[in-house]
């Protein structure tokens, strides 16, 4: 007896479920794949949709059709890629496809499959300027980064369409009074959104920019946009 009263009570939710027609929906499925000793990696999941990177876990980066893509059913990872892939949702909105390359001094090159798309510096990590044409460019299959730029760059979309169009949060800090740039690429405009610092931060006084970044100096610290 109760055995079919939990037979019902497990029938009965599905049932007014179905009746009420309200369909439960589904999240989409998370997988971690992970490549080590430099080899690739195939792990299974649905494809069907198309597949995201949705966190790298590995300090190597990343990077589409170089070192992670999808064959078959399957997502697979190379050159000691670590991650966690999603199906892509339909409703889900466009995301970002990011490569992080570094110099300690001379010229680095960063392997990328472009096909064409247009390549702009997201965020800055170095101390050290990041100025495109002088310490950061681009070429066919690759990124290349020297004089000490360290930074994450966004590859645009190889079908012309460009870079995904949400503004880009940037904190620039000028830390004993020193004036400091902060590289980031800036098509139309960049507008202070949260004064961090005692001292005031007032636009071609204390902080100023230009197509290839931020600038701050005289102690103004700041949350800056870029667009």
């Amino acid at each position: 007896m109760k055995a079919v009263c939990a037979l019902v009570l497990l029938v009965l939710p599905a049932l007014f479920a179905a009746k009420a027609g309200e369909p439960v929906p589904a999240s989409p499925q998370v997988v971690r794949c992970e490549s080590r000793d430099m080899l690739r990696v195939f792990c299974a999941m649905d494809v069907g949709n198309g597949v995201e990177l949705v966190r790298q876990l590995s300090e190597q980066s990343c990077i589409r059709e170089t070192s992670w893509g999808v064959e078959g059913d399957a997502v697979w990872v190379s050159n000691n890629c670590r991650g966690e892939f999603a199906r892509r949702q339909s409703s889900s909105r466009k995301s970002r496809r990011v490569v992080r390359c570094e110099s300690r001094g001379r010229i680095e090159s960063c392997p990328v499959v472009l096909r064409g798309a247009p390549v702009r510096l997201l965020r800055q990590q170095s101390v050290l300027p990041c100025r495109e044409g002088r310490s950061w460019g681009y070429d066919r299959n690759e990124i290349w980064v020297s004089r000490g730029c360290q930074g994450v760059f966004e590859v645009g979309a190889e079908d012309g369409t460009g870079f995904v169009q949400t503004p880009r949060k940037v904190i620039c800090e000028s830390k004993s009074n020193r004036r400091r740039e902060c590289g980031v690429s800036v098509e139309r405009r960049v507008t202070l959104v949260e004064q961090l610092s005692n001292a005031s931060c007032r636009e071609g006084e204390t902080w100023g920019w230009d197509r290839n970044g931020i600038w701050v100096d005289k102690g103004c610290r700041g949350e800056f946009s870029a667009d």
